[in-house]
């Protein structure tokens, strides 16, 4: 069990998030709803992982991504993008994303990702 941020402007997708979360036992210990929101609430709550929606208001994922990863090196962060957004994960990546995963969001590949970042990933590879 992990305890998770999850950073999005939708609340439907921070929903949806938060019941894969809970349904695959992990705790979510707060939401943002943008990038500088993220950056605050990171520090604030140090979490084992977050997840980060890449278009968001104020600041979007990948430089709130940046911004956590400069002052928390070690702060693991999987983006969270539509499709068509390609160009935006390899930027995500250059910043130190640790992994990424593409709406509509599915409850394997949303778990699959966690473990494998958190190194709990006892299938391998295989995606969902």
């Amino acid at each position: 069990m992990a305890r998770i941020l999850i950073c999005d402007d939708s609340l439907f997708m921070r929903y949806v998030l938060r019941k894969i979360l809970e349904n695959g036992g992990h705790e979510v210990i707060g939401e943002a709803e943008n990038g500088l929101e993220a950056i605050e609430k990171y520090k604030e709550f140090m979490p084992e992982l977050a997840t980060m929606d890449i278009t968001m208001p104020e600041m979007d994922g990948i430089r709130a991504l940046e911004n956590i990863k400069r002052e928390i090196p070690e702060a693991k962060i999987i983006m969270v993008s539509a499709m068509g957004q390609e160009s935006m994960v390899k930027e995500a990546i250059h910043y130190g994303a640790s992994d990424f995963i593409i709406k509509p969001l599915k409850e394997g590949r949303v778990l699959h990702a966690i473990e494998k970042v958190l190194g709990n990933n006892p299938l391998g590879n295989i995606l969902y």
